[in-house]
């Protein structure tokens, strides 16, 4: 199983709990930057989580499993849990990923760029991401 460190899990926790607020209230759902990555150290898939349910299991973000069409929606951490790569590999979390971009932009950008690994690359070289590709 893949082990969210505690504050990855209370942040993915508090967006989760801020957005279902927003919709009990009818205000606008709030639009949080990704909390953590996921990815494939084999192969193109990544996930970007914004929120995790009350359930432990259902996160919600974008997922991009390497077809040029990333989407925003829920997966089960569990099952992101099960696979198994070659060499005994299994999906990690990218300690090293760190971004105040919303998950919006990021799902806008990595649509236009055709992942969401050109969308980083292409974060990583201007220095106002809100912007998005030309």
């Amino acid at each position: 199983m893949i082990v969210l460190p505690p504050v990855i899990r209370h942040a993915l926790r508090a967006n989760d709990i801020n957005r279902r607020a927003a919709v009990r209230l009818d205000k606008p759902e709030p639009d949080p930057a990704p909390v953590v990555k996921f990815f494939n150290p084999l192969g193109p898939q990544v996930w970007l989580a914004s929120e995790l349910a009350a359930d432990g299991d259902v996160l919600h973000g974008l997922a991009d499993l390497g077809f040029g069409c990333p989407e925003i929606g829920p997966w089960s951490l569990r099952e992101l849990s099960e696979v198994r790569l070659p060499f005994g590999l299994r999906i990690e979390i990218d300690i090293a990923f760190d971004t105040g971009v919303p998950l919006s932009v990021w799902a806008s950008c990595a649509r236009r760029c055709g992942s969401i690994l050109a969308t980083e690359m292409l974060f990583g070289r201007t220095d106002r991401p809100e912007s998005g590709p030309s």
